[in-house]
């Protein structure tokens, strides 16, 4: 009985031997399923060196687990998880490096729901290194471009909103830019630079905080321009019709911007101010609706002026701090610029229509012929026409414009002037050829315009023709020979 006994028990103790280590087999890790997947380990390991700040490592086994398992279902986030190693580890190259990642894992996977998150980490790349709007402003426009790629190409994702506060502060940046040049440009009298400026500012980014200031300084260019023709004397080649229908034309265009203010803008600081100059105009002044008064008010609500904290910190940091508090927090952002205003095209109308006012067929009544090239009138009677072969050096040519207006002045034409070291011209007679006889001295034109001239009893006095060869120049001693001019 008693071996009976210790037998039964020697196969209990053995049945429970048994269980516990089939208990411990089971409990095991390595044994469990998950453990089986090797990809799933490597991705694992990853990340935990990304939390300890082993960037490096972490690639490394993102890039064995890419290269080992191209069809295990790890491999697209092992891919986002390169770029944003890089991210997280900040710098220049590291940066760099980030956004080529990101930019590979969106043209692999761009149907995923990663994909939205990829495109946003490459805007924010180029959002925190923007710099002030008087600083290099690649970056800024990087980052709109960036940001607008994220709301046509991801209309659907959750970071849409995000994406369009970020892009509503980079626009806030570039327009600041923008309108810091055309008031440049305003302060010095360069009303057609201005203009253009201010015009793109006023059409590209309507949500700006100072767009009631870039519509009042346009309105103010349209109204200086309008002034300069008031002053340009009315003859036979600028008749009266042709300076009052340009004097209307720019007037209207001022009268437009300062309406616009009144009724996109109806509560800001330049409302009033647009109210008067529309009264002094004798233009009506237009009523804004309840809908541009709630939206105009909702916009201000949202804006946050930077406190003296960040002015502080704006000083010592190299972003636009001030610029990202003050704009906008509602409204959609612009995600296709409208056709910019050139100040080149704006000279050229301005060019083009003095020509037609001043030429006989374009509806101004003059008489004298503009050529389209130099703006300079047809040559004066008994004057031969100039032309280009002649070895004979050419006189000042008649003032460059009639009307007077810097922006209006033409450049000579060149191409008949000899290129040639012996019959440049000097530098004050240069500023006679391009400004008129006038601005060099006070030479008068019917001097140096007529070749031969005529007395009362028919006899021909032959007149010298002025000689501008440097050959005959005084030779320059001391430290003159220093100075070009």
């Amino acid at each position: 009985m008693p071996k009976r006994c210790i037998a039964i028990f020697g196969v209990f103790i053995v049945l429970l031997a048994l269980a516990a280590c089939s208990n411990k087999r089971v409990s095991n890790p390595i044994a469990s399923v998950d453990s089986k997947q090797p990809d799933k380990i490597l991705f694992d390991r990853a990340m935990d060196a990304m939390k300890g700040g082993k960037y490096d490592v972490a690639r490394l086994t993102l890039q064995t687990l890419i290269n080992t398992y191209p069809d295990s279902e790890y491999v697209a986030r092992a891919k986002l998880a390169v770029g944003d190693s890089w991210y997280a580890e900040g710098g220049s190259a590291a940066m760099t490096q980030a956004e080529n990642e990101y930019k590979d894992f969106i043209t692999f996977f761009p149907n995923m729901p990663e994909a939205a998150e990829a495109q946003l980490k490459i805007a924010n790349i180029h959002f925190r290194e923007m710099e002030k709007p008087d600083r290099d402003f690649t970056h800024a426009m990087r980052a709109e471009q960036e940001y607008r790629n994220l709301l046509t190409q991801f209309p659907d994702s959750k970071l849409v909103p995000e994406a369009k506060e970020r892009l509503l502060e980079v626009q806030e940046v570039l327009a600041e830019r923008e309108y810091r040049i055309g008031r440049f440009y305003y302060m010095r009298e360069s009303y057609v630079a201005a203009i253009a400026r201010l015009k793109s500012v006023a059409d590209t980014y309507p949500l700006y905080s100072n767009a009631d200031d870039t519509l009042f300084l346009l309105g103010n260019s349209y109204e200086r321009q309008a002034e300069k023709i008031r002053t340009v004397q009315v003859n036979k080649a600028f008749p009266e019709a042709a300076k009052a229908r340009m004097i209307k034309e720019r007037e209207d265009l001022a009268a437009a911007a300062y309406a616009k203010i009144i009724t996109r803008y109806p509560i800001s600081d330049r409302a009033d101010d647009a109210r008067k100059q529309l009264l002094a105009m004798h233009y009506p002044v237009p009523t804004p609706t309840p809908a541009a008064v709630a939206q105009n008010k909702a916009e201000e609500a949202s804006r946050r002026a930077p406190g003296y904290t960040d002015k502080v910190r704006e000083f010592l940091h190299r972003g636009p701090d001030a610029q990202e508090k003050i704009a906008t927090k509602v409204g959609d952002p612009v995600l296709i610029d409208p056709k910019q205003t050139s100040a080149v095209d704006e000279a050229r109308a301005l060019n083009q229509e003095m020509i037609r006012a001043m030429t006989p067929g374009g509806g101004g009544g003059g008489d004298n012929k503009i050529s389209v090239e130099t703006g300079i009138g047809a040559p004066p009677p008994n004057e031969p026409a100039p032309r280009s072969d002649s070895d004979t050096p050419p006189g000042p040519a008649p003032a460059g414009d009639a009307s007077g207006i810097p922006e209006l002045t033409p450049v000579p034409d060149s191409s008949s002037q000899p290129d040639t070291t012996q019959n440049a011209l000097p530098p004050t007679q240069v500023n006679e050829v391009a400004n008129g006889p006038d601005a060099a001295g006070g030479t008068s034109s019917s001097t140096t315009n007529a070749a031969t001239a005529k007395d009362q009893t028919g006899q021909a006095t032959q007149q010298s023709t002025p000689d501008y060869s440097t050959s005959k120049h005084k030779k320059k001693k001391g430290l003159h020979k220093l100075i070009p001019f």
